[in-house]
This record gives C-alpha cells, sequence and structure tokens, in this order.
C-alpha cells in the first residue's frame, strides 16, 4: 500500500513508537495550569510549524464574510457542530481569499465528528443470523473480520489511551459559484497550507487535538460529557448532539472505536476503491441525534457514513460521511448546506500488534443550493493529505485532568451535560473569542 500523495512532494521517514512516554511520546506534552491547556512543543514541532495565531485573526473582517446570507444563516454559521463556512466574498486581495479559504479549510476538515455515538467500552454484537436481516448478519461478520484484521479485540482491549502525531497538507482547490443559469469558477486561492496535528484519547470517550495549520490552531476535546472546540475567530463553543467521536480518529487511527461506530450499520452492496474489492457498510444517524443537533432555524436532515472494508485484508480503506442541512429563513425560501468528505487509508503497518493506517487523504465537497430567489448557489472543493509520525498506547500518567474543557464552557450556565443521551443547549450570545495558552 506505499503509494504517492499528490500533497506531499516527497516521502519522509515515519516512526511508530509505543513503549517509553518520555521517548516516544516527545512532540507535546498536555498539562494544566489554571482551567487552561498548555502546549509545549520539542524542538521537531517548533522548527516544523510556524509560529500560531492564539486569538482572533486581526486581518479578518467576519462581517463581510457572510454578508449575503441572513441573519439565521450567520448564526447557523457561527454555532453549527460543523462550523460550515459560508462562501468566500468578492475580494480582489489574495490575502483575503487565502484568508477565507484557510477558515473554509479549518471549518470542515479540521474537527469534524462522526454522525452518533459510541462508547470505546461497548461490545460489538455477536455474530447472529436466525431471525437477523441478511443486511446486518453480514455487517456483524465484516466487522468481526475487520477487528481481527486490525490486530484483535483482546489486544484492542488492552489499550486504555493513546496518543497519535501526523503532518498535513491541504488546499482550497476549486470554487464555483452558480447565479441564475450562469456558473464562473475561481482557481486563483490554490494556496497549498502545511500543519500538523497531534490527538489525545483515554477511555471512556476522551479525546483532546491539536491542530495547527496556516498559522492558526484549532483545539477540540471532550471530557465524555462534552464535546467543545476552539477556533481563532470563534472562540471556544460547544458542539451540538450527542458525545461523539472525531472523524479523523476513525481513518485507521482508532481500530476498536471504528469498529464501535458500524456496530448498527447495514451491509448495502460492493465497490471497488483504487481497483480493490470492498463491502459497503452505511450507518446513519438517528432521528434523536439530528433532532439534538438542530436548533431554531437550522436543521440538520441527515448524516450518513459509508465505510469500505477491503475483501483482501479485512481493513477499512475508504470512508465517505455526507451531512445535509437546512436552513429556514423568515420570509424567504430555504437553503441547505451539504456536506461530503470521502477520506482514502493507506500505509497500514502495526503497532504493537495494532494495525494502524499510517498515511491518507481526503476530499471535501461543500455545497450550497434551494435559494431560487437569488440564484446564488456555491460549490466548493477542498483537499487534505496526512501522513503519522509517532503512535503510541498506554501512556504513563496521562489523566482525566488533560481532557477538561476550558472554562468559558465548564461554567457556563447555558452548556447541558449530554454524556447519556442526544440532549444539549448550547451557548446562546457571546462567548469568549480569545482564549490564552499559558
Amino acid at each position: 500500500m506505499d503509494k504517492k500523495h499528490g500533497l506531499f512532494s516527497k516521502s519522509h521517514s515515519r516512526r511508530s513508537r509505543s513503549k517509553s512516554p518520555v521517548r516516544g511520546v516527545s512532540p507535546i506534552i498536555i498539562r494544566r495550569r489554571k482551567g487552561r491547556y498548555v502546549s509545549q512543543p520539542d524542538r521537531h514541532m517548533s522548527e516544523m510549524l510556524p509560529p500560531v495565531i492564539e486569538g482572533p485573526d486581526p486581518d479578518g473582517d467576519d462581517s463581510g464574510s457572510s454578508g449575503d446570507y441572513s441573519r439565521f444563516e450567520r448564526r447557523w454559521y457561527n454555532w453549527m457542530k460543523c462550523q460550515l463556512p459560508v462562501a468566500p466574498p468578492s475580494v480582489s486581495s489574495s490575502s483575503d481569499f487565502k484568508r477565507t479559504d484557510l477558515r473554509l479549510l479549518l471549518g470542515v476538515l479540521g474537527a469534524p465528528l462522526g454522525p452518533v455515538h459510541v462508547s470505546a467500552l461497548d461490545l460489538l454484537p455477536h455474530l447472529s443470523i436466525k431471525n437477523t436481516p441478511m443486511e446486518t448478519s453480514s455487517a456483524q461478520y465484516i466487522l468481526q473480520q475487520y477487528t481481527a484484521a486490525s490486530g484483535g479485540q483482546k489486544l484492542h482491549s488492552s489499550v486504555q489511551n493513546g496518543y497519535v502525531m501526523g503532518r498535513i497538507r491541504t488546499v482550497a482547490s476549486e470554487f464555483e459559484t452558480g447565479s441564475k443559469g450562469s456558473r464562473s469558477k475561481n482557481n486563483s486561492s490554490k494556496a497549498v497550507e502545511s500543519g500538523g496535528f497531534v490527538l489525545w484519547h483515554m477511555n471512556p470517550d476522551m479525546w483532546y487535538m491539536e491542530l495547527v495549520l496556516g498559522g492558526s490552531k484549532v483545539l477540540a476535546g471532550c471530557d465524555g460529557k462534552l464535546v467543545w472546540r476552539h477556533t481563532p475567530w470563534l472562540g471556544p463553543h460547544a458542539a451540538k448532539g450527542p458525545v461523539r467521536p472525531l472523524r479523523r480518529a476513525l481513518q485507521g487511527l482508532d481500530p476498536r472505536t471504528t469498529a464501535n461506530m458500524f456496530a448498527n450499520a447495514r451491509c448495502i452492496g460492493e465497490k471497488k476503491i483504487d481497483g480493490e474489492d470492498c463491502f459497503i457498510l452505511k450507518l446513519c444517524a438517528d432521528p434523536a441525534t439530528l433532532k439534538a443537533r438542530s436548533e431554531g432555524a437550522s436543521e440538520t436532515i441527515r448524516h450518513t457514513l459509508f465505510g469500505y472494508f477491503s475483501q483482501k485484508t479485512g481493513l477499512l480503506v475508504h470512508l465517505e460521511d455526507s451531512q445535509l442541512t437546512r436552513i429556514q429563513n423568515i420570509g424567504g425560501e430555504a437553503v441547505y448546506w451539504e456536506t461530503t468528505i470521502n477520506s482514502y487509508l493507506e500505509d497500514y503497518k502495526p503497532v504493537e500488534g495494532i494495525v494502524i493506517a499510517h498515511s491518507g487523504r481526503s476530499v471535501a465537497t461543500l455545497l450550497r443550493f434551494g435559494d431560487m430567489s437569488s440564484g446564488h448557489n456555491t460549490k466548493t472543493t477542498m483537499q487534505e493529505a496526512w501522513v503519522i509520525d509517532e503512535i503510541a498506547f498506554n501512556v504513563p500518567g496521562l489523566s482525566m485532568d488533560c481532557f477538561i474543557p476550558p472554562s468559558e464552557l465548564r461554567f457556563d450556565s447555558h452548556v447541558e451535560d449530554l454524556s447519556q443521551g442526544p440532549k444539549i443547549k448550547t451557548m446562546q450570545g457571546s462567548v469568549a473569542t480569545r482564549q490564552k495558552n499559558g
């Protein structure tokens, strides 16, 4: 599976370490100081990544980025789970294009979540044929094969926490606008951005990620009860809906959570992916979860996840998910936003017996349509490629303190505990737009 990646110009050496937390977990050590996260990058990361923007972009002007849309769409843009950005404004400055593209990339590909709540402690259902639909029993068999191919249930259960560090390269490759029969395409803002990420996870259902790209940093985490994000332009904010895993962890980095995610999926057929025969498993978010993720004028209509499992190796080689959101404007027509992300997982290698995908690529498409009165439809395509540099399991000393949400969210009276069900109320009004680290 050693393939070249379009966004990486040359091959880089990869290290998978999982023994000593001192030797193996060198890039970033997370500690707590007065309820805030502090990152301590080592020399390798400091040389690789440029200085980051911890607060709002000083050159940014959010008011212009959504001038063509109603206040309901702008409100949804600010608070929706995936932070789907609106179409870039018509500007002549290349720096404005670059800034808008970067927000688009970070909003869509930075820290998306899985469609439903799963726990790493859940057990896969026993393979059953009697009184079980063929689609369901076939899916159970495929997941049993996937679990065995990726290391086995016993080995997966021995992992209490983990750490991953990787490098990414992204590009907003194409922006199309359609207006009342006319269509224009803009490729002038193809700026490639390089960066990296570090991801920690711990049972039960806790994770924390830092992603640095193009001089900006996105933080995201979950303490098992609340999922939150922090971006330079929005500050810290809670995600709506039940606690869900980070999608990046499903991209070949956490086989146990991936298998649990598809536990209630159906097998819908077969398809070739890059010349390899695969089984297709389909999972749809349930109505209760979709309702919990909806608010006011915005409604999450569907969130569907497809997993393509190799018939030869049993491993997950392709992941596709699609979300559709409807925005109803008062006195106007409804507008729809559809986000589709296709991820290809490659270069599987064992790390202490657990088989992990060490590289991959994603292509995301963001589509806005439905506003027939203005005819303002847009389509944006983005790409990401990543390489995993270091992996460690069962890191001694990693504690729950590393996953505590920002104090602005922990002590906000409008945030509701959602650990046991799809009920949450995100913060209303303004939140702090700056979070100091250190």
